[in-house]
């Protein structure tokens, strides 16, 4: 016997036992007819059976009845309602300890989701905020400063405007990530796989921003032993846009004099690896486990530059998932960054 594991009928059968033995011991004591002993045995333990199992049927089996129409009845259709509350099949205790555990463990990740959620929420719109906010009043002190005390110098008053029109530009630029990141969430995108060479796709990219690269010298090459060229079956475009955010991350936060490399790897049959790596500044490792998140930018990514979104990471990481495939990163404080995603190998 597993007192554990009794059910309602065995518990009434145990209770009644344990007080019909002892009472009629007494009476055998007091009266010694074994006969009479006997007869009020058996009824004590049929009566009592009776008794504690009507006792527990109706007091405190319908107390667990209402607790699992409690726990169930916000997700409960009607039938499952009815079995909860009138069908219910008898528990032990402990089982129903355990399901009320387990509810509530669940409960309690429920609310750990949520409150992650709010201060996400609230991190969005103040990080969101903020981006908008600093080209807004850039534009607003030059534009106030024309209309108000307007320069005489044509130069001057030209030197204003272009500041204006880049802090314009800073804002549409923002706004088209914003539009394109919503879009890729609700998955309206759609992609126009081909077949390409990934080697060609990265030099193509590296050169359209080369000028970029110069102002810091930092070159760009393809890791020895991986120059034959891979093909993958992909969006290139979309593709193109990943390599593009990465390859100018590499570039922001990249040092002087240094170097950008990529290599590729056939993981299996079905899969390409593509890493892109640098030897700059590095993130922190409490950053790294957000460094997808929208706006997400670490404090000396922020001091380092002013400028961007914090939105290319978060695209990029969308485009891949759209393909089905995965986006890693690892990083070392001084040290440097790699970041890797996985593509299609090429169909045939």
């Amino acid at each position: 016997m597993n007192p554990k594991n009794l059910s309602p009928k065995q518990l009434s059968f145990y209770t009644a036992l344990a007080l019909a033995a002892p009472v009629t011991v007494l009476l055998y004591i007091v009266d010694q007819r074994w006969v009479f002993s006997l007869i009020a045995f058996a009824v004590l333990l049929i009566g009592g059976y009776f008794l504690i199992s009507f006792v527990l049927d109706n007091f405190i089996y319908r107390k667990i009845k209402l607790i699992y129409k409690f726990i169930y009845q916000t997700k409960a259709t009607k039938r499952e309602e009815t079995y909860y509350k009138y069908i219910l099949p008898k528990k032990s205790i402990g089982e129903v300890t355990e399901d009320v555990e387990a509810w509530a463990q669940e409960n309690q990740k429920q609310m750990e989701q949520l409150r992650a959620n709010e201060q996400f929420r609230r991190e969005f719109l103040q990080n969101l905020s903020h981006e908008f906010k600093t080209p807004i009043f850039t534009i607003q002190s030059y534009v106030d400063t024309l209309l108000q005390d307007e320069p005489e110098s044509p130069e001057l008053r030209r030197k204003f405007l272009e500041k204006t029109s880049r802090n314009v530009e800073r804002l549409t630029a923002l706004l088209n990530d914003l539009d394109e990141i919503s879009s890729l969430e609700r998955g309206e995108i759609v992609l126009v796989k081909t077949n390409f060479v990934v080697q060609d796709l990265l030099k193509d990219t590296f050169e359209s921003i080369s000028i970029k690269a110069e102002s810091k010298n930092i070159s760009f090459s393809i890791k020895k032993g991986y120059e034959t060229s891979i093909s993958v079956n992909a969006d290139k475009e979309k593709i193109r846009q990943v390599v593009l955010n990465l390859f100018e991350n590499a570039i922001k936060y990249g040092k002087h004099n240094g170097i950008i490399k990529a290599g590729i790897y056939r993981t299996d049959d079905k899969r390409i690896l593509i890493e892109i790596s640098d030897d700059g500044v590095g993130i922190e490792e409490k950053s790294l486990p957000r460094i997808f998140e929208r706006f997400y930018r670490t404090d000396i990514g922020r001091s380092m530059d002013a400028t961007g979104s914090g939105l290319g990471l978060a695209i990029s990481k969308h485009i891949i998932e759209a393909h089905g495939q995965t986006i890693h990163i690892r990083s070392t404080q001084d040290v440097g960054t790699t970041v890797g995603f996985t593509l299609r190998a090429k169909k045939d």
